[in-house]
């Protein structure tokens, strides 16, 4: 490259324009204070003590971070809690008959669920598992598109203390088997098949095909999602999730208690840079960590409706599909389709529908809709409060359209960039740009592997597909620690949404 050429990185501009928020947006703010970074900063980590306390605690912790074995570290020690309860049981009294998800197929079918029905379908499928032999700390895999039995699943298996492993649904038969075998999974919940772009897509073969490279039996419960439409009938040998279900009407199930270091799911990086890294999620510290952000980053209250538009098979969609949006009492939006299946503005569309407060989408998915154009949005009357962006951080350019024409230069943009795969690592914005912080830890400013709820392993102890293995385990031979989020190693927890982006079937956001 010659001396005389400029090379400009539109998102790293020294000058660009500043916008503050309105005051009447600071004025609603759950956190408003611009002391908070400072505030964490001097009282680290006790400064976390905030997060822990949006959370309902069975047994009160004694330390908030044990540190002394580095990278193993150890968030809220001695606490007991459980993940399903407090996105549920906690909300039934003052919002059961308020909607916890709105679900929309990409055929326009629609289902609500209060939190009442979520609680009840969460319990009758959790006494289910229990009967097909799922007991604690036994790991479930999730083989599933964006349908409301994806994120019931989930919570049913933190309900009786078995984590869960989803496995993104564009990904090969293969890529289930790995993940399978590498977390020694003998259950796998899946779905006979979804619609894109208006057709059918049989899914259940593939999982079969995944199913049949797993060491040992596998346990399958199938949910019927297709009907008449399936081009693979369920088979005797596997258990249809819909019978399930009602077989057990009305059951009840107690939330077991788990330790705030006891794993609550464990996320597979997807491999394009090598073999795919486990990544365990502890209870205690994930849940403080999501609520926390979900609360102070998103600005999200329990009277909004709050729609991230990500895949739940990716990090975020655990994060800001489920866990921090439920366990803050919220209603959260679901879509099974493509944002431009049955035409271009079914996203816009939605927002007005559902009187959408806070969206949260990526950069590629903004720079996507400026490409279709500006008059697409400028049909549809909705109204945010509030937008957020995940994944690679957004250029000026696409950050002026998105708070021009989607923000109607109202809305409040911030930039959480880095949150994709296996991160969680919230970045302040309330400029055109996030940049990146070098301190130690915050809030809503974190540093990758230092915020409360991963799992940060050595390399000889991350549970990596394709490492020797025996009885199962070889690779796991030491459960992994870490903090309020979790990572294996800075190196392999670096994908970027771009990746992400491009291997996701419905192609907006990760």
């Amino acid at each position: 490259m010659s001396d005389d050429t400029e090379v400009h990185l539109e998102a790293r501009l020294e000058e660009q324009d500043e916008f503050e928020p309105p005051e009447s947006f600071v004025e609603q703010a759950n956190v408003s204070d611009p002391g908070i970074y400072e505030e964490f900063e001097d009282n680290w980590p006790e400064g976390w003590e905030r997060a822990a306390d949006l959370l309902d605690w069975e047994t009160g912790y004694d330390e908030v971070l044990v540190d002394d074995d580095e990278p193993f570290y150890e968030w809220f020690v001695g606490g007991e809690l459980n993940a399903s309860a407090n996105c549920l049981d906690r909300h039934l009294d003052d919002r059961g008959d308020e909607a916890a998800i709105e679900w929309v197929g990409e055929l326009g079918e629609t289902r609500t669920y209060t939190y009442e029905e979520l609680h009840r379908e969460v319990n009758e499928f959790a006494a289910a598992l229990r009967e097909q032999g799922v007991e604690e700390d036994d790991v479930v895999a999730m083989y599933m598109p964006m349908i409301p039995e994806l994120p019931i699943a989930m919570l049913a298996c933190a309900r009786i203390g078995a984590p869960h492993a989803v496995v993104f649904a564009g990904f090969s038969a293969d890529a289930l088997a790995e993940r399978m075998n590498a977390s020694d999974s003998e259950h796998l919940v899946t779905v006979d098949g979804y619609y894109r772009r208006g057709d059918p897509l049989d899914h259940l073969s593939k999982a079969r095909e995944g199913r049949e490279q797993v060491d040992g039996d596998v346990t399958t419960i199938v949910v019927d999602r297709l009907g008449d439409e399936s081009p693979t009938a369920i088979a005797d040998d596997e258990h249809v999730y819909g019978d399930l279900v009602a077989d057990h009407e009305g059951a009840t199930v107690e939330p077991v208690t788990r330790d705030a270091e006891d794993m609550l799911f464990l996320m597979y990086t997807s491999g394009t840079t090598g073999k795919p890294k486990g990544v365990k999620h502890t209870t205690g510290g994930y849940l403080s960590y999501v609520t926390w952000t979900s609360h102070a980053v998103l600005d999200v209250k329990p009277e909004d409706t709050y729609w991230c538009s990500a895949d739940i098979g990716w990090i975020t969609g655990h994060s800001y599909i489920v866990y921090g949006p439920l366990a803050l009492g919220t209603t959260s939006v679901m879509y099974e389709g493509t944002p431009d299946y049955p035409h271009k503005g079914r996203i816009w569309e939605m927002a007005e529908k559902y009187d959408v407060d806070v969206f949260h989408t990526s950069p590629t998915a903004v720079r996507m809709f400026m490409k279709w154009g500006e008059e697409i949005p400028a049909e549809y009357d909705f109204d945010f409060r509030h937008m957020t962006t995940v994944g690679e951080p957004i250029q000026p350019e696409a950050w002026l359209w998105y708070y021009q024409h989607i923000g109607n230069e109202d809305a409040v943009i911030v930039d959480t960039w880095w949150q994709n795969r296996v991160r969680a690592s919230s970045r302040r914005s309330t400029t055109t740009t996030a940049t990146p912080s070098s301190r130690r830890a915050g809030a809503p400013a974190t540093s990758s592997l230092s915020a409360p709820g991963r799992a940060c392993s050595r390399p000889s102890t991350a549970t990596t597909i394709g490492s020797s293995r025996s009885t199962g385990s070889a690779s796991r031979t030491r459960t992994p620690r870490t903090g309020p989020t979790g990572c294996t190693r800075p190196e392999t927890a670096r994908s970027t949404s771009a990746t992400a982006t491009s291997a996701c079937s419905a192609g907006w956001t990760t």
